[in-house]
């Protein structure tokens, strides 16, 4: 059953009991979020079809307010180039998110320990007083961030791809860079068949105990799909312009570079990319992967329709 509204008195990590309290799931990860007000556990519109029943999460983040943020990180890891930077210190991470509209100090920074299981979000008092229209605490890319780094812990990986789910539960991941022709392929898809689109953008792919299967995000393209659904992954696409829609089978070795390729995977640590590597690994031996050439129109879905492995 998926809660409505934030609650009150909820157990975290500690035996803390937060004011208000509100979780959200993605991907097969739940995040609990705790704070003083219910401005503080607000999530931003795209989150709320993934907010679920408050139980005990995968992650917990107490959100704190501060009169404003020094400037004092860590080792620097790893620079955005626009709004976030990654500091590590001797007890984890710390991401700093700032803009030249809020002044040079950060306005919020997320502390999580190396587990990712348990973080705090300080949010600066200075700053969203200045910008009244600021978004919620856990506006993206934060929200992505912490899952895409949470999913570096388990067999899990988000990739750069549309999920389409048939009415026979078949799921088809098709995989794209910007631009390869995800957003087409689900308006052909729609156009076709009575579809269920879990995502336009980004999806995760994870193997849990029914298998391997691909789940939705909020973070949806251009046709703005976003589903908290999850179906079994049956057969993968990498996505290009071409003539002919002309099907391909990868190799493991091959599969495997070009989904990396079109993966979201913190590469600022070794091990996160091994991890990373290993899990694709264990993909393309369960599951069919291709690449396929198409033309934008109906004979592209129809050529899979009639395709047999």
């Amino acid at each position: 059953m998926r809660g409505d509204f934030a609650q009150e008195g909820s157990i975290v990590p500690g035996g803390l009991k937060p004011a208000h309290c509100t979780q959200f799931q993605v991907g097969g990860i739940s995040v609990q979020v705790g704070g003083d007000s219910c401005a503080d556990v607000a999530l931003v519109s795209s989150m709320n079809l993934f907010r679920v029943e408050v139980g005990v999460p995968d992650i917990h983040i107490q959100i704190e307010r501060a009169s404003w943020l020094p400037i004092n990180p860590g080792r620097p890891l790893f620079d955005s180039g626009s709004v976030w930077r990654l500091y590590e210190d001797r007890d984890g991470f710390q991401f700093d998110f700032s803009t030249p509209a809020m002044g040079e100090r950060p306005y919020k920074r997320l502390i999580a320990n190396r587990e990712f299981d348990r973080a705090s979000l300080l949010i600066s008092e200075e700053c969203f007083a200045r910008d009244a229209t600021t978004a919620a605490p856990l506006d993206y890319p934060l929200d992505e961030l912490l899952i895409m780094h949470r999913l570096t812990k388990e067999k899990a990986i988000e990739l750069h791809g549309c999920g389409i789910v048939r009415p026979d539960d078949t799921g088809n991941l098709f995989v794209g860079h910007s631009g390869a022709g995800k957003s087409t392929t689900t308006q052909l898809w729609m156009e076709r068949e009575d579809v269920e689109i879990l995502s336009d953008d980004r999806i995760i792919v994870r193997n849990d105990t029914r298998g391997m299967r691909m789940y939705g995000t909020p973070w949806h393209g251009e046709a703005a799909f976003a589903s908290p659904e999850s179906a079994p992954l049956e057969r993968i696409f990498i996505l290009e312009h071409g003539c002919g829609n002309v099907l391909t089978r990868l190799s493991p070795s091959q599969a495997v570079a070009e989904l990396f390729a079109r993966s979201f995977v913190p590469f600022h640590r070794h091990e996160y990319v091994d991890s990373a590597l290993q899990f694709l690994q264990e993909v393309v031996d369960e599951v069919p992967c291709y690449r396929y050439s198409f033309e934008p129109d109906e004979r592209a879905v129809e050529r899979i329709l009639n395709f047999r492995d």
